[in-house]
């Protein structure tokens, strides 16, 4: 469900802020309406918070060596010193690189010496001769095959045809020596920033609490004044309240509270708490940066429970299954300390793959002999018939749930009958998909059906009242009950890439056995075509779930159920030592 929440405005004195805002972090159940401020301490906590963040990322880039565990913990402005000094180095050293390049070739000379005796160093064409003057000697000192290198000495002037080259400012060993100075220079530093990679975990306890301070310094900036009074504003879950009442009823600053329920025009955040069980979807809505709008509904259980039926028919290989849950269990023992939602919801994933693998009798690209049972067999109809019939009334009944859930809720207003007609419509689509791939003859029964329910929809979605102003949408029915078509329709994404990933594993497993080696010698190679192959499968399997998956529940099942995702997440003002308590 979507939780009610209350407005929430406390006035409390302006010697009193910080341990207002301490106590509200205490309480961590208040959503702060954020409001735009520049202070002081809000751009040195930011800029603190930048630094950070910067730091632990140049350190991350050199964890990959050993280095000792008791390393001393930098400050972040020294890993950026280091690392722009490195930098630094590292760019001169390239710039006094392609400096030499254009000498190199002329050999080690001293300079100076060269100057005294008005030597001209000049390069032409190696399909060209050495040009030659009157008065003055003309040597050449190396030949790279494309171009000639020389000198000239005595002459007042080089001779035409030549493409001069500039003397340097010291010797080729001079530049060399400075060259490997500000290399050596560089890997010291890198070496440096390596030993400091093991102080990570301690920058980034160093960042948690530079972001809530940010954060209570924000909410400090966002605080109105007025003389002596300050206040905040924000939002409260309707059932969390009491806990709000009783700190201000407790010892500590004396506070003046307003709670009111949402205005019209006003947008709440969307705090959504599903059953239980399926409250490891919000990770995936977290991910996906979604949420419904707070006057919407919670959609959480039939999105969690479809999109685990379309990971498993887009993946389609029960061996992948096993693949993501080992690896799921292998990860979440190394990281037991990081959140649980994640690694459950990879568990329920690969283990509907898995299940999704016996139903159709698919393995790594393969089909079992002993696993061949009547559904596997059925699935498999070389027409594919049956599966498209799979796909056709999966979609139908995601659809038409949506539909008849919204009738259910909007009852017993008369637009449920509306919701209904709609549900009507996508059977008797569902009947016309199935009969244009000649799965089956769509029943003569659905065309009156679906006059029923056309006129269901005309007639009742909209009130008399609401004709004036969205009189329009009427109109568009006609394009509308088309679309259902195309929305069943699309569903059948499932059949074919699930088909795709199929047909790419067998063919890597043809290529693999096919190699026309002896035993012994195609082993090595047989395995590497195997692991490359099926590793690229998957991670296009991944890529699929992204862009399928996800559009069948935020797109097509949104469409019908009225969610727009036009919500923004509640997000409480609190520490995250109060998390780790209360976890």
């Amino acid at each position: 469900m979507i939780v009610k929440m209350k407005h929430l405005t406390l006035l409390c004195l302006e010697n009193e802020k910080a341990e207002t805002l301490e106590r509200l972090e205490k309480i961590g159940c208040v959503h702060l309406e954020s409001q735009p401020a520049d202070t002081e301490a809000l751009r040195c906590a930011t800029a603190k918070r930048d630094s950070l963040v910067a730091a632990i990322a140049v350190l991350e880039k050199f964890s990959d060596r050993k280095t000792p565990d008791d390393v001393q913990c930098p400050a972040a402005e020294q890993v950026l010193a280091a690392a722009d000094e490195r930098r630094r180095a590292l760019e001169e050293a390239a710039a006094m690189q392609k400096a030499v390049a254009a000498y190199r070739p002329f050999g080690s000379f001293d300079p100076e010496q060269a100057r005294q005796l008005g030597a001209i160093l000049f390069t032409v064409p190696a399909a060209e001769p050495l040009p030659s003057v009157d008065g003055g000697l003309v040597q050449e000192v190396a030949n790279d095959g494309r171009r000639r290198y020389g000198v000239v000495i005595g002459a007042a002037e080089l001779p035409e045809g030549c493409d001069p080259v500039s003397l340097p400012s010291c010797s080729l060993a001079e530049s060399d020596a400075r060259i490997n100075d500000q290399l050596r220079h560089a890997d010291e530093l890198g070496l440096k920033l390596s030993s400091w990679s093991a102080a990570i975990p301690d920058l980034t306890m160093q960042l948690d609490e530079c972001k809530e301070t940010v954060n209570f310094v924000a909410a400090a900036a966002t605080m109105g004044r007025q003389d002596s009074v300050c206040w905040i504003t924000g939002w409260i879950p309707e059932d969390q309240t009491g806990s709000l009442q009783r700190e201000q009823s407790g010892d500590g600053p004396a506070w003046g509270i307003s709670l009111r329920d949402p205005e019209p025009g006003e947008t709440p955040p969307t705090l959504l708490r599903p059953p239980k069980p399926f409250r490891p979807v919000l990770a995936l809505f977290e991910g996906l940066s979604i949420s419904p709008a707070y006057e919407e509904t919670d959609i959480s259980v039939p999105f969690f429970a479809f999109f685990s039926i379309f990971f498993a028919m887009l993946v389609g290989d029960g061996g992948y299954g096993a693949i993501v849950l080992a690896l799921t269990i292998w990860a979440r023992s190394k990281m037991r300390k990081a959140p649980s939602a994640p690694f459950t919801l990879l568990t329920v994933f690969s283990l509907a793959t898995i299940a999704w693998g016996f139903l159709s009798n698919t393995w790594f690209g393969c089909s079992l002999e002993c696993l061949n049972h009547p559904v596997a067999q059925w699935l498999g109809d070389p027409s594919y018939n049956n599966m498209m019939l799979l796909c056709f009334t999966l979609g139908v009944t995601h659809l038409a749930f949506a539909r008849i859930w919204n009738a259910v809720m909007i009852f017993p207003d008369s637009k449920f009958l509306a919701q209904l007609g709609w549900a009507g419509i996508l059977g008797f689509m569902y009947c016309m998909t199935c009969n244009i791939v000649g799965i089956f003859t769509c029943p003569k029964f659905m065309y009156w059906v679906f006059g029923v329910a056309v006129v269901l929809v005309f007639g009742f979605s909209l009130k008399k009242s609401e004709l004036k102003e969205h009189g329009i949408e009427l109109g568009l029915l006609p394009l509308n009950i088309v679309s259902t078509l195309g929305d069943i329709i699309s569903y059948v994404r499932l059949f074919a890439v699930g088909l795709a990933s199929v047909k790419v594993a067998q063919n890597f497993n043809d290529m693999a056995v096919g190699l026309g080696l002896p035993l012994w010698a195609k082993i090595i190679p047989m395995v590497l075509i195997l692991l490359l192959g099926h590793g690229l499968n998957l991670a296009m399997a991944a890529l699929s779930i992204l862009v399928h998956a996800v559009r069948l529940n935020t797109l097509e099942f949104s469409n019908h159920k009225g969610i727009s995702w036009a919500g923004y997440a509640y997000k409480p003002f609190k520490r995250k030592s109060a998390d780790a308590a209360n976890a």
